[in-house]
């Protein structure tokens, strides 16, 4: 590994961790700046997910996080895998969040794979496929 990919590594993470403080803190202006204007972001694996463009998810994530008071993204385990300008990235996630109405906390946990690309203001992601694995307390169930 030469010093230009380890940059790399430490620029792609620290944009992984943009994506986790721009959705814990509700700034889907922050969290566009994670992605291309043509990005793609497909959430469909969560309970009631979707999948559309990167304006289309920001618009369903505010109006979905409007029920969420409190949610803590943590981002670990990321390998990358690169070819120029392009890298191939999967990241664990672990998202304790508390729903309007519900006592008990809720859990998720899976992984992020994104499609990054080096632009001319960094490395953003053009492509996210969350793979949720795992919901504990889901606001769905409440629901049966």
């Amino acid at each position: 590994m030469n010093t230009s990919e380890i940059a790399d590594r430490f620029e792609i993470a620290d944009t992984l961790y943009r994506y986790a403080r721009a959705v814990d803190t509700k700034d889907w202006d922050l969290w566009r700046s994670v992605f291309t204007a043509d990005a793609t972001v497909d959430y469909s694996s969560a309970p009631a997910g979707r999948s559309g463009s990167r304006d289309e998810i920001a618009a369903w994530l505010e109006e979905s996080f409007a029920f969420v008071t409190v949610s803590q993204h943590f981002i670990t385990n990321i390998e990358y895998s690169f070819e120029g300008d392009r890298a191939q990235v999967r990241a664990m996630f672990y998202n304790p969040m508390q729903f309007v109405g519900m006592a008990e906390l809720s859990t998720c946990g899976g992984n992020y794979h994104h499609s990054m690309v080096r632009t001319e203001t960094g490395w953003r992601s053009e492509r996210l496929h969350e793979e949720s694995i795992w919901f504990v307390n889901s606001p769905l169930a409440q629901d049966d």
